[in-house]
């Protein structure tokens, strides 16, 4: 990443800080946003003193004048842009019938019109630096469906609007891909969870365990480099083989249960 700048929404804490960190290690420069000021300024204050190039602002992913000022600032500060990561959500734990019409537009807004700004706006500066790569953080939701529905929609419209950029932008020598993560620890929506939903989750995960925010930004680092020159238009998951199995594997442990229990009877 030596000579590459990138920029990442979301970068206050979780997949983002991950991320941020991972690619200063491999020698980018950053942009980093966040509507939280002071935990977006410490990420990039920690990338800094490890040796790393870092800027940061307070942005609303929803907001067309942020992106305009942000990637602004990216073409004064590094002179280019070459990567994109649409790492900023948010969720609404909310069926059809319970949901509330603000909170609809407030996840579909940050989730799928964010990530639509931010593609419209950096893909000509990253066109204008030769080229890249951008990574839509959508989620496993974006492939089945979670209970929450909004999110769900928002997850599968970032895939779909994935697919669409790879095809518009590929003559601009830009490459996008979405990932999907399942369940992974040391995030906001993590730790929001209802009780018992962590462990139910890692219950229907194959690999018994939940994933880790390194390991989001390790994928991510992977689609953003060269390495990955082939790939666009992909949904990849990470999700410890949970969307793999369906809900199967938790159903043949079910069903194991049911027989060791009728066996004893």
């Amino acid at each position: 990443m030596n000579g590459k700048v990138i920029f990442i929404t979301g970068a206050g804490g979780g997949q983002g800080a991950a991320e941020a960190e991972l690619f200063a290690r491999e020698g980018a420069s950053l942009v980093l946003s966040d509507v939280d000021s002071s935990r977006v300024a410490a990420i990039a204050a920690k990338v800094e003193k490890a040796g790393s190039r870092a800027i940061w602002c307070k942005q609303d992913v929803t907001i067309e004048a942020d992106w305009v000022s942000a990637v602004e600032k990216a073409r004064q500060t590094f002179g280019a842009l070459h990567v994109l990561v649409n790492n900023a959500g948010t969720i609404s734990r909310q069926g059809i019938a319970n949901t509330e019409l603000a909170n609809w537009n407030r996840t579909i807004d940050v989730n799928l019109t964010g990530a639509m700004l931010g593609m419209k706006h950096c893909a000509p500066a990253m066109r204008d630096s030769g080229g890249g790569a951008i990574i839509n953080v959508s989620s496993t939701a974006g492939l089945g469906a979670h209970y929450d529905a909004a999110y769900t929609a928002s997850k599968w419209g970032l895939r779909g609007l994935t697919k669409s950029a790879s095809v518009e932008f590929v003559e601009w020598n830009i490459r996008v891909n979405s990932i999907h993560p399942g369940q992974i620890v040391d995030t906001s929506f993590y730790r929001e969870g209802s009780p018992g939903h962590a462990e139910s989750g890692r219950l229907s995960v194959p690999m018994q365990r939940q994933g880790t925010p390194l390991e989001c930004a390790q994928l991510v680092l992977f689609l953003a480099s060269d390495e990955a020159s082939y790939i666009t238009g992909a949904e990849i998951a990470i999700d410890g083989g949970y969307s793999a199995a369906g809900g199967l594997w938790l159903r043949n442990r079910l069903r194991d249960a049911l027989a060791a229990s009728s066996s004893q009877h």
